[in-house]
């Protein structure tokens, strides 16, 4: 038997050795073979030989793949296990492969989060129960149970709404402060601007404040990382053509936001940022967009990395001020503010983007970053890894909710919304007190808080 896009020769590289064991998260929480890298890399041998057959079991094997890749950065031979789980992920949509209970959950989730409307006027009904008294009761006298694991998931991650999460707001162009320096666009994401709409507008004042000019198209939808990181293609293939003319549609000759052309295209949630650069793998079959979704795919930069590449301005780098501790106290020489970065896996092992966001965080006065002691190891969120498979993700959240805390660090920083809604959901459900006081934000809110000038 052979699978469909399975790389040729693409599983000969791996000598079993071992060293992806340690990295795996699946084969950490579960402890077993066939839910490792390395496991899972004998499968397909077998499955290629004829020797094995991909039916429910095997497939269940595959389904615990988080997808993070830390096995990738690991391999001594340069097994590319991301492109080998990439190719498997279409063939486990099979409806023999998994029980009607479980398709039906996926069907709502790909039908719901890639489309920020539909989620609005769901989420919508929940704006009075969503931080309130009453989802804290719900959640700590155990009702949420009655749900069932995949939905009480859901809830648990439900963060409190705010009013512009249900309204993006912007304007087509912001101008940037003083002199220009660059021309961006910026993707909002789907679930980012719904469940953590200050991570975007914190990125539009520090684009603005650095001297970039920032496009934010209004019909924009979801970039496809959602459904991409599942197999389903088709459906990743319609969302990303559909992102790419949102942008098209508005810069150009004649177009409303103007000719000139973008120096790069942005992106604040590193799961994001993985699946846009790929758009030219994932559009090459589609001879209408193959093109257009290389251009696309070249033009796109995380944030961080795109800020660390051009440099901050002068005046922004002068108006960083300390951050202020809980007690509201200034950070000082003194008392400088302890902040832990969490390497989001798309961002490590995906983009191998590591040293930018840390340099950025370095600038803001009397900060201290500290390192967590497994700071690449995966939050257990992984797209909607944490609400198919919530038992193995709950258990990696609080392994990483421990290792965070455990830095002694006030502040737990991501640049995932998903890893961002992991950390918050786990911290605040911990016994320890320390944990549930310990904040959590994306980076670029950090550079937002500490500017002057990006104050009102």
């Amino acid at each position: 038997m052979t699978l469909p896009g399975l790389p040729a020769g693409g599983t000969d590289p791996c000598v079993h050795c071992g060293f992806c064991l340690p990295t795996c998260a699946s084969f950490r929480v579960l402890g077993t073979e066939m839910d490792s890298p390395r496991g899972r890399i004998h499968a397909l041998k077998a499955i290629e030989a004829g020797e094995l057959t991909l039916d429910a079991t095997v497939a269940s094997h595959f389904d615990s793949c988080l997808g993070c890749f830390a096995c990738v950065s690991a391999c001594p031979s340069g097994v590319r296990y991301d492109q080998l789980i990439e190719a498997t992920r279409p063939q486990l949509n099979a409806p023999e492969l998994r029980s009607p209970a479980q398709r039906a959950f996926r069907r709502l989730l790909f039908a719901l989060l890639p489309y920020p409307a539909r989620l609005r006027a769901v989420l919508a009904p929940l704006r009075g129960y969503s931080g309130s008294a009453l989802q804290h009761l719900v959640r700590s006298s155990g009702l949420s149970r009655m749900l069932g694991p995949q939905l009480q998931a859901l809830e648990q991650l439900l963060p409190p709404l705010a009013p512009e999460a249900f309204r993006d707001g912007y304007p087509l162009v912001v101008p940037a402060q003083g002199e220009r320096r660059a021309r961006v666009g910026l993707v909002l994401g789907c679930v980012q601007r719904l469940f953590d709409p200050a991570v975007n507008a914190a990125a539009v004042r520090v684009l603005s404040a650095n001297g970039i000019e920032v496009v934010i198209p209004p019909a924009q939808g979801c970039c496809g990382a959602v459904t991409h990181h599942q197999g389903e293609l088709a459906q990743t293939e319609a969302l990303a053509g559909a992102l790419i003319d949102s942008f098209e549609a508005v810069v150009g000759p004649g177009k409303a936001a103007g000719a000139e052309p973008l120096d790069a295209v942005l992106v604040a949630a590193s799961g994001c940022g993985h699946t846009l650069k790929h758009y030219d793998r994932i559009l090459a079959e589609r001879p209408e967009w193959a093109n257009r979704g290389s251009a696309f795919a070249s033009q796109v930069r995380d944030i961080q990395e795109f800020l660390a590449g051009l440099g901050l301005s002068e005046a922004f780098a002068a108006s960083l001020e300390p951050l202020r501790h809980a007690d509201g106290s200034a950070a000082s020489a003194e008392r400088p503010l302890p902040v832990a970065y969490h390497d989001a896996c798309h961002m490590l092992h995906g983009q191998g983007i590591s040293a930018e966001p840390r340099a950025l965080l370095r600038r803001i006065p009397h900060l201290q970053l500290r390192e967590a002691s497994e700071a690449g190891v995966c939050c257990g969120s992984a797209g909607i890894y944490n609400l198919v498979q919530p038992e193995e993700a709950a258990a990696l959240g609080r392994l990483k909710a421990d290792d965070l805390a455990g830095s002694g660090a006030a502040i737990a920083v991501s640049a995932n919304i998903g890893c961002t809604l992991q950390i918050r959901r786990h911290l605040g459900e911990s016994a320890d007190p320390q944990q549930r006081a310990m904040a959590v934000a994306h980076p670029i809110e950090l550079l937002d808080r500490s500017s002057r000038l990006c104050r009102p």
